[in-house]
């Protein structure tokens, strides 16, 4: 061992919270057997299910027998055909469910075209009901099975341990988001700053801090025990310095990881277009228009529609619960901007006061949020039935009728009012060209206990990123946010 390797060991030594940070490494092999295994008990019991629903009991049914067998292996080899098994997603997003419903349609596809090469008359029940209880049941489990990997990642099985390195500033916003993000599995043990004689704000104590440069990176990445090299942006490394450090993790098994200064878009909006050897990376336009805003619009005014049918005794207990607390109307409505600055008025049940706007004035030296928001967190104007609707967002359920009426959609921006919208700056703006949501990224990542500017970063975000699928996932991560009722008040 070189001398400098000797110094970045005994530097490790000297930070044990840092040692700590390493925990044991989550093995991704063992990931792939229980995802594979969980995979197979799905397709069995979806094509033992479809054989009781078409046979029975019935002898007749033998040939189906053997497809029973045989389906697991189709279904994943189809699964591995779409991509479902890439490890890049196995923590986050909801690319791994999509990818699911894409290997569903694979199976049909190959379903079809073997029945017509071998002029066999597949039974139409049999491979319906396969169809639709194969992809839900996996969807399931591999929901059930992305829930054990963030427990095992909670009690400390590092999936990613990450030496970060760039500049002073990329640095700390790494480090940043992967902490705000610790189910996503990387655990940062050391940082490395390639501007040397900068230390960086906000990376937090107990993390080994090196000035290091290009090639010291694998060494000290050795040496604190990490198996991931994350570049915060590739600029400090000069050129074709991150094609000569790939060069030298070849078989060191450190894998290397880059934080592009493209990280505001999603990867559905990236794409690489190679040119004569080199990338030029594709950023799409966001979409506000065409099938998909319809497809968004169909679900909202569905789901809409089938909760309030739901929560109508619920709604009704509601209204008499307020009226009983002290006799004020049950119904708040205030002007909101919507889409295009539309002002549209909101719909909620009261939780404050009477007076409450008027007592405004006299709180405002009590604000608690950062930015244009105004919140109180012991706030006195809230009544005691309005905390508990606060805190478990039941407040908000009136909010469907403006979804049906076309003003709101189920998940977007949180809707402003008209004096915010007046404070905002140019990059704020973009807000409104969508509809604003009952939820949002900003519900599920804190809800008020958020700081103002990563509510705005989130809501952005989903304006520029928006889709289907992530409408999807953001609707079912609501349910635990309000069930538990964490930053509602």
């Amino acid at each position: 061992m070189s001398a400098y390797d000797a110094d970045l060991v005994s530097r490790r030594r000297a930070a044990p919270s840092a040692s700590s940070a390493l925990s044991t490494p989550f093995s991704l092999r063992r990931w792939a057997l229980v995802t594979g295994a969980i995979d197979v008990l799905c397709a069995l019991v979806a094509g033992l299910v479809a054989f009781k629903f078409r046979f029975g009991d019935d002898a007749r049914g033998a040939s189906y027998q053997l497809l029973t067998v045989a389906l697991p292996v189709a279904w994943v080899g189809a699964l591995a055909a779409v991509g479902s098994y890439d490890r890049r997603w196995i923590t986050t997003g909801a690319e791994p469910f999509r990818r699911v419903f894409n290997a569903g349609l694979i199976l049909l596809a190959m379903a079809a075209i073997a029945s017509f090469l071998l002029k066999a008359q597949l039974s139409r029940e049999w491979v319906g009901v396969t169809a639709l209880v194969l992809t839900p049941l996996t969807l399931v489990g591999r929901y059930g099975g992305r829930k054990w990997l963030h427990h095992m990642i909670g009690q400390g099985r590092a999936i990613h341990r990450v030496l970060v390195a760039g500049s002073t500033r990329e640095v700390a916003n790494v480090v940043r988001h992967m902490r705000r993000a610790p189910y996503a599995g990387f655990s940062v043990l050391a940082v490395c700053h390639l501007d040397t004689g900068h230390h960086p704000a906000g990376v937090g104590p107990g993390v080994p801090v090196f000035d290091s440069d290009l090639d010291d990176l694998l060494p000290t990445a050795l040496a604190v025990g990490a198996d991931t090299i994350a570049i915060a942006g590739s600029s400090t490394l000069g050129e074709g310095g991150l094609r000569r450090l790939a060069w030298r993790l070849e078989g060191s098994q450190v894998e290397l990881v880059v934080a592009p200064a493209v990280s505001d878009f999603a990867g559905p909006r990236i794409a690489v277009r190679p040119v004569d050897g080199l990338p030029l990376l594709t950023i799409d336009q966001p979409d506000f228009a065409g099938a998909r805003r319809i497809a968004k619009d169909v679900i909202d005014w569905t789901i809409a529609a089938v909760l309030l049918l739901v929560l109508t005794p619920v709604m009704i207990a509601i209204v008499i619960a307020i009226k009983l607390g002290d006799g004020g109307p049950a119904f708040f409505k205030q002007a909101r901007v919507g889409r295009d600055r539309r002002v549209f008025r909101i719909w909620k049940f009261r939780t404050m006061t009477i007076d409450a706007e008027h007592r405004r004035a006299e709180l405002e030296e009590h604000n608690e949020h950062d930015g244009v928001l105004f919140k109180i967190r012991q706030d006195p104007r809230v009544t005691p039935v309005g905390a508990f609707l606060r805190r478990h967002s039941l407040d908000e359920v009136p909010q469907l009728i403006n979804v049906l009426r076309g003003e709101m959609s189920l998940v977007g921006p949180r809707p402003p009012l008209p004096s915010e919208v007046e404070r905002y700056g140019d990059e704020l703006h973009r807000r409104l060209l969508v509809k604003p949501g009952m939820t949002g990224l900003w519900q599920i990542n804190g809800r008020t206990d958020l700081p103002w500017e990563e509510a705005v970063r989130l809501d952005l975000h989903y304006v520029e990123n928006w889709s289907v699928a992530l409408d999807l996932m953001v609707l079912w991560k609501t349910f635990a946010v309000v069930r538990h009722g964490r930053g509602g008040y």
